[in-house]
């Protein structure tokens, strides 16, 4: 009598070195509660100290796996055919010193790039003329705009950027989240293909 299975991959799975994965570490199962308890147990990979921090698990070996505990079981996959099993190996302690540099960089070359697209544009030109125009008076600083203006550019990038420090303003990802999002979409996907080594085979290799 044939039993069904249904398992969803997880796209991405955290794990340490030497550990061992298991099939409910990598997907989600949907099966009677004894067979389910029984696949939840399965072994389906061995961390070594061989593999690099990135490692590519298919489904079709994890179907194999479940072939060889139960042939009887049919799979029926929903969702991704990979999983990327990512080992996360200790973190070095970051430098105060680089940390500060780095920050100290960015803060400038941050000052300079809006500096210099406000030259571009003659912005402080444009804000003698409306200062003109408005109170019909000359003024080299008509500070009137400027300091509003120089307000409204911070409040301006932290709305874009959608938090204040840590603090996210509403639950709306922000643009830079959304790109480092479909960032991290293409290179998993990069990863897949070029990590996978069920996904590319070379005929004149036997």
């Amino acid at each position: 009598m044939e039993k069904t299975v249904y398992i969803r991959l997880r796209n991405r799975v955290f794990v340490r070195p030497n550990e061992k994965i298991y099939l409910k570490d990598i997907t989600q199962i949907i099966a009677e509660d004894v067979l389910q308890r029984q696949l939840n147990q399965l072994l389906i990979y061995s961390i070594s100290d061989q593999d690099r921090n990135i490692i590519i698990i298919d489904v079709m070996k994890v179907i194999a796996e479940i072939a060889k505990f139960d042939a009887s079981i049919e799979v029926q996959v929903v969702g991704p055919s990979q999983t990327i099993v990512e080992v996360i190996f200790k973190k070095k302690k970051v430098s105060l010193f680089l940390f500060v540099l780095t920050w100290f960089l960015l803060f400038f070359g941050s000052m300079l790039t809006i500096m210099n697209f406000h030259e571009d544009v003659s912005m402080q030109s444009v804000h003698q003329k409306l200062y003109k125009m408005i109170t019909g008076q000359d003024n080299e600083k008509p500070l009137l705009f400027q300091i509003p203006y120089s307000i409204g550019l911070g409040l301006g990038m932290i709305i874009f950027f959608n938090h204040v420090f840590k603090k996210r303003l509403n639950e709306e990802p922000s643009p830079l989240e959304v790109e480092m999002f479909n960032y991290q979409q293409d290179l998993d996907q990069y990863v897949i293909m070029h990590e996978n080594k069920e996904s590319m085979k070379k005929l004149h290799d036997h």
